[in-house]
């Protein structure tokens, strides 16, 4: 009877030791599973936060008639408005339309393929006592734009006019220094440069009264220099040429 009573008893305590090894084994668990798990909902935290910032692709927002930083390049958007064309007396319309006059550059709003589109203005009068006609052919050559000289196309226009007379302004504008041109037999023509928001001339076989400040339209701007001295027989005249090299003659 005392050894079935000892079995019982040493059996119940091995019972008991298991069951008390069992649950500190498992509260242990736990507390490292705690202890860890901070530091796996921070990794993710970065990881998703990491992946927003890399992979934001959304345009940014762009300031219209501003210069904007796209890469080491700078994009100009253009005027805001068409104003600038419109004191001028212009239009603002796509370049394949017909313009009676001439196109002028970054004055309109919108695409490039919009420019201003100017009328069709009738400068004054150049030489006093003549209607701006256009000097005929004679023995030293023509005077209408892209007439034949020497190798090539003349890129002017000859209006006849008496030696010393008074030379006025065609339009309104500033002066902007002297210029000079030599043609292939040596022989030098000085004048002087007239510009405006719209035009822009050399005048050459002139002596101008100045050379820069602004001027009106109809003003005297100085008087013709003499060619019968250097070219006997010639018509006497003054050359009009567009800056830009282009024909003048449907403002004259």
């Amino acid at each position: 009877m005392m050894g079935r009573l000892f079995r019982i008893c040493v059996i119940s305590a091995l019972l008991l030791c298991y069951v008390v090894l069992s649950g500190a084994l498992e509260h242990g668990e736990r507390k490292k599973e705690q202890i860890q798990s901070p530091d796996k909902n921070s990794s993710r935290l970065k990881v998703k936060g990491n992946f927003t910032s890399s992979h934001d692709r959304r345009p940014k927002a762009v300031t219209p008639g501003k210069k904007v930083k796209s890469g080491s390049k700078r994009v100009f958007m253009g005027p805001r408005s068409d104003i600038s064309c419109t004191r001028l007396g212009g239009i603002c319309q796509p370049v394949r339309y017909i313009c009676q006059d001439r196109y002028l550059k970054d004055k309109c709003s919108g695409a490039k393929t919009r420019q201003c589109c100017m009328p069709v203005q009738a400068w004054s009068m150049l030489c006093a006592g003549h209607h701006n006609r256009v000097r005929a052919c004679d023995a030293y050559g023509c005077g209408a734009f892209n007439s034949q000289r020497g190798n090539g196309l003349y890129k002017a226009v000859d209006l006849v006019c008496d030696d010393y007379s008074i030379i006025n302004t065609p339009f309104s504008g500033s002066l902007a220094g002297p210029v000079s041109r030599k043609d292939p037999a040596g022989y030098q023509f000085d004048g002087v440069k007239l510009l405006s928001d719209v035009h822009c001339v050399k005048i050459f076989n002139i002596r101008p009264y100045r050379y820069s400040g602004p001027v009106t339209q109809g003003e005297a701007l100085g008087y013709l220099l003499p060619l019968q001295e250097q070219f006997p027989g010639i018509t006497s005249h003054l050359e009009l040429q567009m800056c830009d090299g282009t024909d003048p003659s449907p403002f004259i």
